[in-house]
């Protein structure tokens, strides 16, 4: 399993939301490039980028904030928030990311997602975000009738890279991930699915790990920044 350290952007700055709450964000620091360097040099392999303001408009608003931490690190990038045509995806692709995350697009254009993981494979991941299992869209704001399981499952011969899912109630809670429901669509589909949402320790990743479920990683933000999730001590649990 690979760990994702999280970088929320609001506004130019590393931010965590409350439950996807934009009005109860916590700003960890202003210099989002320096941020990204130090995740590096605790040993990531990947970094988990999200637009916030993007999310909520519908196109990118904190792209040279991206830019910057594209420019300082070597590692490998994901990115979601805003990305909602192809002009969108291979504008990120040709700046140096190496996968863009298509959240409130793949529920509005699934076409939009099988195109691009066809023009672009290995690039183009589903961020599939739930609120008690159903699919949430325009940066959480509004929930939808479709559930997490159905979603992923239109996607299993789409070609996309993998499926990040996240449990909107844990997110920036501190309360642990939901297992469960994590590792129960993790072996219901044929693809690679990244937790999201509430990994706050050692004890999360484990139980993660431990679940028997294929899960390919793991994403943390507010923990790692508040000192809770030791990122060496992380990175070496889930590598083991």
């Amino acid at each position: 399993m690979i760990l994702y350290p999280a970088i929320d952007l609001k506004d130019g700055q590393c931010v965590r939301l409350l439950k996807g709450d934009m009005n109860q964000a916590t700003v960890f620091g202003d210099d989002p490039a320096a941020q990204a360097l130090s995740f590096q040099e605790a040993g990531c392999e990947w970094l988990h980028l999200v637009d916030l303001d993007g999310a909520f408009a519908g196109a990118p608003r904190n792209a040279a904030a991206v830019e910057a931490i594209l420019a300082r690190v070597d590692v490998p990038a994901q990115l979601g928030g805003g990305i909602r045509d192809m002009a969108g995806i291979e504008g990120w692709l040709d700046k140096g990311l190496a996968r863009v995350i298509l959240g409130t697009a793949a529920v509005r254009r699934p076409d939009l997602v099988r195109e691009a993981a066809r023009a672009f494979p290995g690039k183009v991941a589903v961020g599939i975000d739930a609120r008690d299992g159903m699919v949430a869209v325009e940066g959480w704001a509004e929930t939808t009738a479709l559930s997490a399981l159905d979603l992923a499952r239109r996607f299993e011969d789409a070609g996309v890279a993998a499926i990040i899912y996240t449990d909107i109630d844990r997110d920036g809670a501190m309360q642990g991930p939901n297992v469960d429901a994590t590792a129960t669509l993790a072996r219901a589909v044929a693809l690679p699915v990244i937790a999201s949402g509430g990994v706050s320790s050692l004890d999360d990743l484990r139980a993660l790990k431990d679940s028997g479920a294929p899960l390919d990683g793991a994403i943390s933000g507010r923990a790692i920044y508040e000192g809770k999730l030791d990122l060496p001590a992380a990175i070496a649990l889930l590598r083991g």
